[in-house]
């Protein structure tokens, strides 16, 4: 599956010649209407031109995302989706509860998260180790809030909240909360895992 911080980097790329067009054509337009009447009718044809190519280059833009980032159609159609596993987690007075001490999950697996707001809008936005995204989506209280994810990558990650909810929502964070494997490292995740919540 294509990763998101390779999508990141492609998309730097497309927006950037995207904006150059937008800007070129800024720049076509002005040119035309400085310049003397005469010159006007000249512009029109490569002005036109141009808004064609933005047209074509956003339309594609978005034909390429459906069709190459996974995680669209899922979104798209995540009503549909049978989850392997479900996670129910509840945010109030900034503190996520998880149901398990740690939520292990197997490699491959695909997982709903369906999150409660019980107070304000948070984020919840799952990070890798070095601190890079994986997602992350907006919950807010009183309405429906799920997320599916399809989980191909081993290791252990973080859920922070991603959106801004007053001076202490920047502290909401339950580091290594996640844990992906497969395998041996599967089972031993789960045993500790069983451990955890016994003693808590």
């Amino acid at each position: 599956m294509i990763d998101s911080s390779n999508v990141l980097n492609l998309m730097k790329v497309v927006y950037v010649i995207y904006v150059a067009i937008v800007i070129s054509m800024v720049g076509m337009y002005t040119i035309g209407l400085t310049r003397e009447i005469k010159i006007i009718p000249k512009i029109k044809i490569p002005f036109y031109g141009w808004i064609g190519l933005l047209v074509l280059v956003g339309v594609g833009i978005h034909i390429m995302t459906y069709n190459m980032i996974p995680w669209v159609k899922w979104d798209l159609n995540r009503d549909k989706i049978k989850a392997d596993k479900e996670f129910n987690i509840s945010i109030a007075d900034y503190k996520f509860t998880l149901p398990e001490k740690t939520l292990v999950i197997e490699e491959g697996q695909t997982v709903r998260f369906n999150l409660q707001s019980k107070d304000y809008t948070y984020g919840f936005g799952l990070f890798r180790e070095n601190g890079s995204i994986v997602f992350q989506m907006q919950v807010v209280p009183g309405s429906t809030n799920n997320l599916v994810w399809k989980f191909d990558k081993p290791g252990k990650y973080s859920i922070r909240s991603t959106e801004y909810s007053g001076p202490k929502g920047g502290n909401i964070l339950i580091k290594n909360a996640v844990a992906v494997a497969s395998g041996p490292a599967l089972a031993q995740l789960i045993l500790e895992n069983k451990i955890q919540n016994k003693t808590n």
